[in-house]
């Protein structure tokens, strides 16, 4: 018994080892030792094994945060991807399947009659009708040699394809936080522009007032009214646009969030934000970190087991099959000694001539194998560009930002200085349109600017895989 559980072990061993078809490699993949910074940008530590779905907490939001949660709960997509992820570990369930024998339980019960008139192979004998019953109790098993290593292919290319779903999983969770938060920052900034406006429509409707006074007690013109009534249209003209842009923000999160876009509405919320100092790695942490890089890793390796799987067609086709059962015509002798019967045996099937069928298929595999690759080397790229668009852009947003609040303070004093000159009789009234043209668009400016690095903020963070434990100043 020992020597023969000790050969069953090597014959498997063996087998195994004969797995046909290329082993899996990774391919090199050249890049960049680190990005290109200039100060004074932040350096971080990476923690790969932390979790990277809660990046939206580091903005201090705890409506957004909601959101976000409310969105993880009830959003389709996401469900979608799940489903996909389920669906692949089933597949694998049914590859790993191949590795055990398959058992069956038959039985039959019937009572049939023979044709006195059916075909003999021997005309010497008589013919003659039979009337009886046939009872049978059967248990099979069936066993596929797992020669060319068909089904180790199988298992490996299954478990590739789970890890390939459960990162594209990952992949639409990050996309779906990041979509959620670029729509709601957008309305949060839209908000911010309509502040302003309507801020400068109350401070355009006081100015006409006096400037109509002005006109009414003789010390004004016609021209002035009407220029200011004017300036006060045209705002009232961008408040309308920008109505309708907040709509469509609030309709993307409805969607979003898993709700109906006409039973939906988000409050007005201008409290003031700031966005998150995003740490930076080295630019191999990416390739650790995107859940889009690992489904493309992933997806190499399932073609690369494809390969295999196609290769072992050329192989003999192997099965192991018994039964074990009893057969009588009378129901109560079915289980004596007469009655037992049993079978054991072996089949072996091998393609001889196919018109170059199985050829194709490895052609096809491999086709599709450096299509993968060529993929998977076209997402390493496009992150690196993505990581770096998202450095300089904020880089160019911090700045201009800078620039936007001195503007800002600079257009509010000329506001005041022009306001006391017209009403000193010292200037034009054109003077003071000008001011407050010119403190309309520097306010709007810095609401715009501060959107456009709260969207920058998130698409680094999106484009660096998603949150890191801590950040190194």
């Amino acid at each position: 018994m020992n020597l023969r559980r000790s050969l069953w072990i090597a014959c498997a061993g063996w087998l195994a080892g004969c797995a046909a078809g290329p082993d899996y490699v990774k391919p090199a993949t050249e890049l960049p030792v680190s990005w290109k910074l200039e100060a004074p940008w932040r350096v971080g530590q990476p923690d790969d094994a932390a979790a990277k779905g809660l990046w939206w907490q580091r903005f201090g939001d705890a409506q957004l945060n909601a959101l976000q949660a409310q969105a993880q709960a009830n959003s389709p997509t996401l469900a979608l991807a799940g489903t996909r992820l389920a669906q692949a570990r089933a597949a694998l369930a049914g590859s790993s399947a191949g590795l055990l024998p398959q058992v069956g339980l038959s039985e039959r019960a019937a009572r049939q009659r023979i044709s006195a008139n059916r075909p003999l192979s021997n005309y010497n004998s008589a013919n003659f009708s039979t009337l009886q019953n046939d009872f049978v109790l059967q248990g099979t098993v069936n066993y596929e040699v797992d020669l060319a290593g068909r089904v180790a292919r199988s298992i490996e290319a299954g478990q590739a394809a789970v890890a390939q779903s459960a990162a594209d999983f990952e992949n639409t969770r990050l996309l779906l936080g990041a979509d959620l938060a670029s729509a709601y920052f957008n309305l949060r900034a839209t908000d911010a522009e309509l502040d302003v406006l309507a801020r400068s429509l109350a401070l355009q409707g006081r100015a006409l007032g006096l400037v109509q006074a002005r006109r009414d007690g003789g010390a004004g013109s016609g021209l002035e009214v009407a220029q200011q009534q004017a300036l006060l249209d045209s705002t009232r003209v961008q408040l309308d646009l920008l109505k309708r842009q907040r709509g469509v923000f609030e309709h993307a999160i409805a969607t979003l969030v898993g709700v109906p876009a006409p039973a939906y509405t988000l409050a007005v919320d201008l409290r003031p934000l700031q966005p998150p100092a995003v740490p930076l790695g080295v630019p191999s942490d990416v390739l650790q970190r995107r859940p889009d890089i690992a489904a493309a890793e992933r997806a190499m390796a399932v073609a690369n087991a494809q390969i295999g799987i196609a290769r072992a067609a050329f192989y003999p086709s192997i099965a192991l099959g018994g039964a074990f059962g009893v057969e009588s015509r009378a129901l109560g002798a079915l289980f004596d000694a007469p009655s037992l019967l049993w079978s054991a045996g072996l089949s072996a099937a091998q393609v001889l001539f196919d018109g170059g069928r199985l050829r194709a298929n490895v052609d096809f595999a491999s086709a599709a194998h450096a299509g993968a690759v060529a993929n998977y080397r076209r997402v390493v790229l496009v992150a690196m560009q993505e990581v770096e668009d998202g450095i300089t852009g904020l880089q160019a947003l911090d700045s201009a930002a800078a620039q936007a609040a001195t503007a800002l303070a600079s257009a509010r004093r000329v506001l005041a200085m022009s306001s006391a000159r017209y009403e000193g009789g010292a200037s034009a009234y054109a003077d003071v349109i000008t001011a407050q043209q010119a403190l309309l668009g520097a306010e709007r400016q810095a609401a715009q600017l501060l959107g456009q690095r709260l969207l920058t903020t998130v698409f680094l963070i999106k484009a660096l895989g998603g949150d890191w434990s801590a950040a190194q100043g």
